[in-house]
This record gives C-alpha cells, structure tokens and sequence, in this order.
C-alpha cells in the first residue's frame, strides 16, 4: 500500500507554548494516525490498495458507497497539509507573490486575518478553515468534518484545523484565541508561498 503515516515537519515540541507536545502527539498519534490505519483496512484487497492517497479521494468524493474511505483518506490529506501550514516562529507576514495576491484580494493582511477568524468561528461544528486559489483569486472558506472544497488539491494553499483535538488540550473552548495564536505565531507563510507559486508559474 502506498498510504503510510507520514513524518511530522517538525519536532513534536517545536510549537510550544502555542500548542503543546502533549496536543501534537495525541493530534498526530491518535487521531492522523487512526485515519491512516482505517484507511489501510478500508482499502485492504480493492482496487484502491495501490493508489495514492490524492487519487483515492478522487475516485471516492463523488462515491455515496465508499463514504469511510474518503472521509479517511481525506482526513490523511488534510492532516498532512494542516502540519505543513504551521512551523516553528511562524506567523508574521507573507512575502512576494502571496502577500500583494492576499492585499488584491483582502486589501491588507490584517484584514485577512480578520476575516480567516470570522470564518474559523462561524464554523459550528468540526472541520477546517481553507485558504484557497481559484479562478485567479485567494478565498477563505470552512468546510465541515472531513470535505475538501476543492476538485484539485493544488489550489488548496493551507487549512486550520478546528476540530476540537486541535486546540482543546491548550485551550478549552476558546476556539477564537487558538486562532489568534495561529495567525500571528504559527502559520508557515514559507509553505503557502510555495504552493501558490506553484499555481501562478
């Protein structure tokens, strides 16, 4: 099989005091580790047992019949992106590219950062906030559960994860200030940057 748990990017300490090892290793050891070892004994002996994990959300997002391999496998996707959108001395600013792309489409970063937590709040229940590019232009939208919003998983530039395990340890219920700290210590601009680049080159 060509899904396996994937390294972390960085030392399981290496987000503290904004998120605790303690939250990181029961983030990535039980819940990402779970999805990937369902997924295993989902696809076990099908036709999808050798694909990738962004080809098995293709074949099965549309699939009313293959419901738990996406949301596994999907939840692969989006755990392996979340970890990348954060790094050690994140946050701060977007350079180049991204940052005139994000002041054409939201005029400042601040206001960016606003309306990213808007959206983060007013998800009701779990899923992820999106920073995405379409059709020549970044938008930030939420999506429930396991849903990925877009067709082609190279528009997606980074997520946030507010699924409680995210943040419930470190926080409690405080969702707003584990997305303030997100925004100004951990996002990994140098990661976005990279993906958006890939779009517009």
């Amino acid at each position: 099989m060509n899904i396996e748990l994937p390294d972390l990017p960085f030392d399981v300490d290496s987000l503290e005091p904004y998120i605790s090892a303690e939250t990181v290793k029961y983030h990535y050891l039980k819940h990402h580790k779970g999805y990937v070892d369902k997924a295993k004994k989902f696809i076990a002996g099908t036709s999808l047992a050798d694909l990738s994990v962004e080809e098995i959300i293709s074949k099965t997002r549309e699939d009313d019949n293959a419901k738990k391999i996406y949301n596994s496998t999907a939840q692969i996707w989006n755990h392996n992106l979340y970890w990348h959108s954060m790094k050690k001395h994140g946050g701060g600013s977007p350079e180049g590219a991204l940052l005139a792309q994000i002041e054409k489409d939201f005029n400042t970063l601040e206001k960016f950062q606003e309306e990213f937590k808007k959206c983060g709040l007013a998800e009701f229940g779990s899923g992820y906030v999106w920073l995405l590019f379409l059709e020549g232009k970044l938008r930030i939208i939420s999506d429930t559960d396991a849903k990925i919003p877009v067709q082609d998983l190279n528009q997606a530039i980074l997520n946030m994860d507010v699924w409680e395990h995210a943040y419930y340890i470190d926080y409690r219920n405080e969702r707003g200030k584990y997305i303030d700290i997100f925004l100004k210590y951990l996002i990994n601009w140098d990661h976005a940057a990279s993906r958006f680049n890939s779009l517009i080159n």
